[in-house]
C-alpha cells in the first residue's frame, strides 16, 4: 500500500480515482484546489501525486515544480484535458513521472500506478552505487582491469617515452582514439597540439590539402592558404583514423613525409618540416590490405613500428560493470539525470548483450537508458527494451546468407526505422557516421 494524493478540481473525478485507487488497497488523499494539495503534499508525505495541470487558483506545472524540488520527490503522474505539445514537454522537462489525457481511462491509470509502484518497491530495495552522485570523471581516462587492458596500459607505457608511431587496430567502438589521447597527454610533449584526422570523412579531392595545407590559388576555391594537418600537430601528436581509407596517392605523399620528415603545401614550393608523432588506427587487418594491394607495404611498417591491438568488448566482459559506472558518473553529470540505482540484473543483461559496436555502443545504451529513466533506478524491463529494438533475422534460410547479406540487411532496417536519419543509424549501430556512409555505398543502399 502507498500514498496517493490526486489534486482536480472536478469532484467526479475525485470520486472516482478514490473509489478506485482506494479498491487497489492504497491510502488515498484528494484536494480540489493547488494551495490545498501543496499542503496535502506537506503534510502527507505521499509516495504518488496525480493532478491536473488547470486548478482553479495554482498552474499544475508550477506546483509539479515545487514537488519535484524536494529531496524525495513523488512520482508526480500529470493529467489533462488539453492535448498540446509545449505542456507536454515541459511536464516532462520538469519530471512527471506521466502524461496522461482525459477522459480517462481507468487501464491507462492503473497501468501508470502500478508503474510508479514497482519502481517505488525496487528504489526502496535498490541501494545506491557508490560514489556515482559525487564521483568526478576524467574524459581522458580508459576503464579496464582485464588482463587484456592490462597489457594495453602496459604497451600505452612503453610507447610515452619515445616520438615512435603507432599503429592501433581494432574494432570499431573500441576506443582507439582515447588510446591515442592517452598515449600523448602521458608523452613528454603533452604540452603540444593533439590534432585529429579522419581519413574516411574527406573527398579524395581534398585529403592531400587537408593533410599538408594549401596556398592562395592552388585550385579553385583556394581563395587564402591554409594549413594542414600536419602544420597544425607541430611537435605534437597527429591521429590519423580509418588509416585504410587513405587513398594509394596519398599514402605516397605521406610515406614520404615520414621518411625525410619534410612536406611542401599543394601549390606551394616552400618545404616545410615537422616532427610530429603520427597514431594511426585501423578497424580491420591492415596486414591483408597490403596482400591484397590496396595499401603500401612501405608505409605500413613506418606506421607500425609500434602496434597496440585494441581488443573488443566481448573479450573484457569483466571490464563492464567498471565501464557502466563511469559512464553513470558521467553521463548524469553532462546530462543533469539523476540515476544512482541499477536493479539487480541490469549489470547481467548488460554483461551478456552482443556489443557490436562496442565500448562506444555500450556508452550510446546508457545514455539512452538514463534519458529515458523515470528515477533514480533504472530497470530490467527498460534495458531488455532498449536493447530489444532489433527484430530477429527469419529462421529460415539463415544458413544461407553471407555475413554482408545480414550486414546490408540490418543497416537498410535500421535506415528506414530511423527515416534515414544518418547520424541517428551510426549512433544505433555503434559506428561512426563515416563508415555508414562507406557502407551505404559499398553495398549501393537505396531509400525504399
Amino acid at each position: 500500500m502507498v500514498k496517493i494524493l490526486v489534486i482536480d478540481d472536478e469532484p467526479a473525478i475525485l470520486e472516482s480515482l478514490n473509489m478506485f485507487l482506494v479498491e487497489k488497497g492504497h491510502e488515498v488523499f484528494t484536494a480540489e484546489t493547488g494551495n490545498k494539495g501543496l499542503e496535502a503534499y506537506i503534510t502527507e508525505v505521499p509516495q504518488i501525486v496525480i493532478m491536473d495541470i488547470r486548478l482553479p487558483d495554482l498552474n499544475g506545472l508550477d506546483i509539479l515544480q515545487i514537488m519535484m524540488e524536494k529531496k524525495d520527490a513523488s512520482k508526480i503522474i500529470m493529467i489533462t484535458a488539453f492535448q498540446d505539445m509545449e505542456t507536454t514537454i515541459v511536464a516532462i522537462k520538469r519530471g512527471a513521472f506521466d502524461y496522461i489525457h482525459k477522459p480517462l481511462d481507468v487501464d491507462e491509470i492503473e497501468k501508470a500506478v502500478d508503474r510508479a509502484v514497482h519502481i517505488l518497491e525496487i528504489d526502496q530495495n535498490t541501494p545506491s552505487i557508490k560514489g556515482v552522485a559525487s564521483r568526478k570523471t576524467d574524459p581522458w581516462v580508459i576503464i579496464g582491469q582485464s588482463e587484456k587492458m592490462r597489457n594495453v596500459f602496459k604497451k600505452i607505457g612503453l610507447v610515452c617515452k619515445s616520438r615512435v608511431n603507432v599503429l592501433l587496430q581494432g574494432e570499431t567502438g573500441t576506443g582507439k582514439e582515447l588510446i591515442a589521447r592517452v598515449i600523448h597527454m602521458n608523452s613528454t610533449f603533452k604540452d603540444e597540439p593533439f590534432i585529429v584526422f579522419d581519413c574516411s570523412a574527406v573527398v579524395d579531392t581534398l585529403l592531400e590539402s587537408e593533410l599538408f595545407g594549401h596556398e592562395k590559388g592552388a585550385f579553385t576555391g583556394a581563395d587564402t592558404a591554409k594549413k594542414g594537418k600536419i602544420e597544425l600537430a607541430a611537435n605534437g601528436t597527429l591521429f590519423l583514423d580509418e588509416i585504410a581509407q587513405l587513398p594509394l596517392n596519398i599514402q605516397g605523399k605521406l610515406l614520404g613525409f615520414i621518411q625525410r620528415r619534410e612536406y611542401t603545401r599543394v601549390g606551394g614550393a616552400k618545404v616545410h618540416q615537422s616532427s610530429c608523432r603520427i597514431i594511426t588506427a585501423c578497424n580491420c587487418d591492415l596486414a591483408k590490405k597490403v596482400r591484397l594491394g590496396e595499401f603500401k607495404e612501405d608505409l605500413y611498417f613506418r606506421l607500425r613500428v609500434f602496434m597496440i591491438d585494441v581488443p573488443p568488448l566481448r573479450e573484457r566482459l569483466s571490464d563492464i560493470p567498471l565501464l557502466v559506472e563511469h559512464f553513470l558518473s558521467k553521463i548524469n553529470a553532462e546530462l543533469n539525470t539523476q540515476v544512482t540505482k541499477f536493479q539487480d540484473g541490469v549489470i547481467q543483461i548488460l554483461v551478456d548483450h552482443n556489443w557490436q559496436g562496442n565500448v562506444r555502443e555500450l556508452e550510446n545504451t546508457i545514455v539512452q537508458a538514463l534519458v529515458e529513466c523515470t528515477g533514480s533506478v533504472l530497470l530490467k524491463e527498460d534495458m531488455d527494451k532498449i536493447l530489444a529494438t532489433d527484430e530477429a533475422l527469419p529462421e529460415m534460410g539463415l544458413a544461407s546468407y553471407s555475413l554482408a547479406h545480414v550486414e546490408k540487411e540490418h543497416m537498410l532496417k535500421t535506415l528506414n526505422n530511423l527515416e534515414w536519419n544518418k547520424t541517428r543509424t551510426a549512433t544505433a549501430l555503434g559506428i561512426s557516421l563515416p563508415t555508414l556512409r562507406s557502407k551505404i555505398k559499398k553495398y549501393d543502399i537505396h531509400p525504399n
